[in-house]
């Protein structure tokens, strides 16, 4: 099989048949090419009176090397077909335990019971027929579910966001999750586009399938159930205490894969107690940025009215500023909503959505912030969980203690005056806003790398450091806050048997990333 790198195809070719476009490319027969696969497929909008596609195409034919030998000057060599194994050293003796039904927990358990390990899988959450009920009870009504909501249930954060998808591991695995994903009913796009997404909708049905896959392989799956205790006898793992909907039990196992998610704050002090390794970590803090996705359209597309074949445009931005802190956009939702994820009573945080149509007026991006150990008021391993914390319950104060979030518009926010009424952007957040000066909510630094950080983002995006555009905060869930220190065989350096495990963990960023960790851990459970 040849790999053709490169190929520029026009706006109104790329619907054409992959063989037609291949063959004018090479200057060959389409009927030489037994097959055409598109790899990848991204947007070169660098030119905005030329924008096209970039293909990346896989093709079969009879003579690869006179195919190689007369494309002068085009990218192709041979490639062989991606074929994951899952790599089984052992098997079991008592059934391993998967902590979390998050991206990474799912792959985690998914890979064990491909590999007839019958895993026991709990998530503190509902499935996501009832989670669904949970988070729109609270967008509508304010009454947060503390087990069930944004954070935590079926799918894990990633379930109530853009279900962006493109990751920069290079790990082999990532196209295994790609497959799973699409094998259970996710759009095929997301195998070769550049910047493949979900959504929100078909993700929810996406991975209801991934779970009836691992129970039809002999895996369980216990939703509304939670980790309270680890059994550890000689720094070894020996079962796990849960507390589900029969009351309090003991399951007994060897192996148990912690994939908690990064807002897992009362397990962290659980492990914390039990003397196991944990450490804090860098990660960010700041706001939801709102502005038109039309706007956003022109800005990265010109006048040439291709959006409309495009789709809603993209971006990503990022800018290291003269007071040495980084500010950078995060989970950009194109044609969505800023949705509220607190996870704790008396706090608000915010989170982006999108379907997989991205038809929302408003496009949406979380602008962040890096904070590090040193910005906490002390060094203990859930340091950074207090930091965000203060400023969750900061903005839930100034609010109004309902759930409301604190929004401005960034001219107001740029010269620290509280918005009267919004103009042209209206924000999305729901349960509903309240009009304040978000620099009461964070500390200085914060406001002021804010600040600064969307002028110079303007530079590259036009119209990004528009005052009209709505800011909404805060944005604290970008990653977790602890690190569970582990070896290089995934497992945790201070009990046997316990792998740390994904985002929560402090190992991924990310759907892919941590539902390839999830693989990984698998991987060293049965190693």
């Amino acid at each position: 099989m040849l790999r053709i790198y490169n190929i520029p195809v026009s706006i109104e070719e790329g619907d054409e048949p992959l063989k037609n476009i291949v063959s004018r490319y090479l200057k060959v027969s389409s009927k030489s090419i037994k097959k055409a696969v598109l790899y990848k497929k991204s947007i070169d909008a660098r030119n905005k009176d030329k924008i096209h596609f970039i293909f990346c195409v896989d093709i079969e034919v009879d003579s690869e090397d006179k195919i190689i030998k007369t494309a002068k000057k085009k990218k192709i060599e041979e490639v062989k077909k991606y074929e994951y194994q899952i790599k089984v050293n052992k098997n079991l003796s008592k059934r391993p335990v998967v902590v979390g039904f998050g991206p990474a927990g799912i792959f985690a358990g998914l890979s064990l019971a491909q590999a007839g390990q019958n895993p026991i899988i709990i998530e503190r959450g509902s499935d996501v027929d009832e989670r669904t009920k949970d988070v729109e009870n609270f967008w509508k009504n304010g009454k947060l579910n503390v087990n069930s909501n944004v954070q935590f249930g079926e799918g894990g954060a990633g379930t109530f966001s853009d279900g962006k998808l493109n990751t920069g591991t290079k790990d082999v695995r990532s196209r295994k999750v790609l497959q799973e994903f699409v094998e259970s009913g996710a759009p095929k796009e997301i195998l070769y586009n550049a910047k493949p997404h979900i959504g929100t909708d078909k993700l929810k049905t996406t991975i209801k399938n991934i779970r009836k896959k691992i129970i039809t392989l002999g895996g369980q799956v216990r939703f509304n159930t939670k980790l309270v205790d680890i059994v550890i006898s000689n720094n070894e793992v020996e079962g796990v205490i849960v507390e589900g909907e029969k009351g309090t039990e003991e399951i007994k196992t060897d192996n148990v894969i912690l994939a908690l998610g990064h807002s897992a704050r009362d397990t962290f002090e659980m492990l914390l107690s039990k003397k196991i390794l944990l450490e804090p970590k860098n990660f960010s803090v700041g706001v939801r940025i709102e502005h038109l996705q039309s706007d956003i359209n022109k800005s990265q597309y010109g006048d040439s009215g291709v959006s409309s074949k495009l789709g809603a445009a993209d971006y990503k931005l990022s800018t290291h500023l003269k007071n040495g802190r980084g500010v950078y956009t995060f989970c950009m939702c194109p044609g969505g909503k800023v949705v509220a994820a607190a996870s704790e009573c008396n706090g608000v945080v915010t989170n982006g959505m999108s379907e997989f149509s991205r038809s929302e007026k408003n496009a949406n991006s979380a602008v962040l912030v890096g904070v590090s150990p040193s910005d906490f008021k002390d060094d203990s391993p859930l340091a950074g969980v207090e930091f965000q914390r203060e400023i969750e319950r900061n903005a839930y104060l100034i609010g109004g203690e309902n759930y409301f979030a604190p929004a401005q518009c960034f001219g107001d926010f740029l010269i620290g005056k509280e918005t009267k009424s919004f103009k042209e952007v209206l924000p999305s957040y729901a349960p509903g806003v309240k009009l304040c000066d978000l620099a009461k909510i964070f500390p200085d630094y914060v406001v002021e790398s804010l600040k600064m950080g969307i002028i110079e983002m303007d530079k590259h995006l036009k119209g990004f450091a528009s005052h009209s555009a709505v800011l909404t905060g805060p944005e604290t869930r970008s990653s977790s806050p602890v690190r569970i220190l582990r070896n290089e065989n995934q497992e945790s350096v201070s009990v046997k048997g316990l792998y740390p495990c994904g985002e929560g963990a402090g190992y991924a960023g990310g759907i892919i990333s941590a539902a390839v960790d999830g693989i990984r851990c698998a991987e060293s459970v049965m190693r």
